[in-house]
């Protein structure tokens, strides 16, 4: 079983890029991990905001394998406290499929990409800049796999 974290154009802020890089070496201890850059769409300037997602999403579901359990980061998906989502996490893992997590564009995702996608899941109700989301999901990743190993990186 392996996670892959999938996202819509590259990191733009080197700060941000550094921190990601970090856990990314950090999650090499715990678990298979991919992360996958889909590049950003040509002329995105010039596309509708509904163009721009469908192309995105046909980038996004042509990596994606028909036995990945694909999850969308989502403002209207689920969310979870740490402890919960390592839970969640491990029963996914549990399952012996490939996981997908996915963050979409500025926009979001494509009707095609929300069909499908196997479940949402939501880091926040607040709104954050789709270049943090990378940081702050590869973060709870790590935390998790922490969590289950019962090491103290998360305190509660």
């Amino acid at each position: 079983m392996k996670i892959h974290l999938f996202m819509i154009g590259s990191t733009s802020d080197a700060r941000l890029q550094s921190l990601i890089d970090e856990y990314r070496q950090r999650l090499k201890h715990y678990v298979p991990f991919e992360l996958v850059v889909i590049p950003d769409v040509k002329n995105a300037k010039s596309l509708s905001q509904e163009q721009l997602k469908t192309a995105e999403g046909e980038a996004l579901l042509a990596r994606l394998t028909p036995s990945m359990d694909v999850i969308l980061l989502d403002e209207h998906g689920r969310e979870f406290r740490s402890m919960d989502f390592a839970d969640y996490l491990q029963k996914k893992m549990s399952s012996g499929k490939d996981l997908a997590l996915v963050i979409g564009g500025a926009f979001g995702f494509s009707p095609a990409v929300y069909s499908r996608a196997n479940g949402k899941l939501s880091l926040s109700q607040m709104t954050f800049s789709h270049q943090m989301i990378r940081l702050m999901a590869i973060e709870q990743i790590y935390r998790a796999m922490t969590i289950l190993r019962n090491e103290p990186y998360h305190h509660e």
